[in-house]
């Protein structure tokens, strides 16, 4: 009980340094890239620090999220909370959607316009800035997707990647700006095109994710396997008539019938089941509940 707690304790402390760093980095690079995008005259930058500061709002949807998955169950949640943090997925994916929309349509409207002698030139503190962005969200990434496969976070996993998508966007920022600094001027919005690209990629599969959590989609056949072969396993008095596994926010729900000796007594069949149950969850963290169903041997 006592590790039990010192684990939740600690995946507080993890949630809150993550969404500090997260939240305070973000908004720094936002007003950084819109300063560099205003006064270096690209548009590029100005929609890579849109990009940027929806970050900002994605973490705290993250962290609200996470925070109520992991309230304890009640009587109207009795299963718990953690398709919270699969709701607040929902809401990232489609901050992220809107934001890549309206990134890209500026853009586009430049390139279609074809009057690019208008454009304006980007000077070299945009060139600067998508530098710095590269590696300041490409080191945000790694240190996110560190801290969210610790605590198995579906929300911050989603962070990461929403990091590593910035880091991406500003590569594209950085080609059009250069390109457009040697002479050619459309390149700029040519970057904010592509830079909606990898907005609606990632937008893309976080809501799938979300969705496939919140619909009780079984785990992966390698996983099923792996489990069935661990409880097939753990002792001779028993048979696997039927596995079944679904996935519940960031946690796992197991159905199992294990087919026991009919001339046991109930207390026997109790234990053996009991047993399995125990060496299961205490095996795999991320099984919220594995349900035991004994069915008598047929002869």
């Amino acid at each position: 009980m006592t590790t039990q707690k010192s684990n939740e304790l600690n995946e507080i402390a993890v949630i809150r340094k993550l969404s500090i760093v997260s939240i305070l980095g973000n908004f720094v690079l936002s007003v950084f890239k819109a300063f560099a995008g205003f006064f270096g005259q690209s548009g590029a930058m100005i929609s890579d620090a849109v990009h940027s500061f929806s970050d900002v709002l994605t973490t705290i949807i993250a962290f609200i999220g996470v925070k109520l998955s992991k309230k304890q169950a009640d009587k109207s949640h009795p299963y718990g909370h953690e398709r919270i943090e699969c709701v607040a997925a929902l809401f990232l994916g489609l901050l992220l959607l809107v934001t890549g929309l309206g990134v890209g349509k500026v853009g586009l409207e430049n390139i279609l316009s074809g009057d690019y002698a208008k454009l304006a030139v980007p000077k070299l503190i945009a060139l600067i800035a998508a530098i710095i962005s590269i590696i300041v969200k490409e080191a945000m990434f790694w240190y996110t997707r560190y801290h969210a496969k610790q605590i198995n976070s579906a929300a911050f996993m989603a962070d990461a990647w929403h990091h590593r998508s910035d880091a991406l966007s500003s590569i594209g920022s950085l080609i059009g700006i250069a390109g457009a600094m040697l002479g050619f001027p459309v390149l700029d919005s040519v970057a904010s095109v592509i830079i909606c690209l990898f907005i609606l990629k990632v937008s893309y599969d976080i809501l799938k994710d979300a969705i496939k959590k919140m619909m009780d989609t079984s785990c992966d056949e390698a996983f099923e396997k792996e489990l069935r072969e661990y409880i097939e396993g753990l002792e001779d008095e028993f048979t696997v008539d039927m596995l079944q596994t679904r996935m519940f926010g960031n946690k796992i729900y197991v159905d199992l019938e294990i087919q026991v000796d009919g001339d046991k007594t109930l207390r026997e069949g109790h234990d053996i089941a009991e047993s399995v149950h125990n060496s299961v969850e205490n095996k795999y963290p991320d099984i919220k509940h594995i349900m035991i169903h004994v069915n008598p041997t047929q002869e």
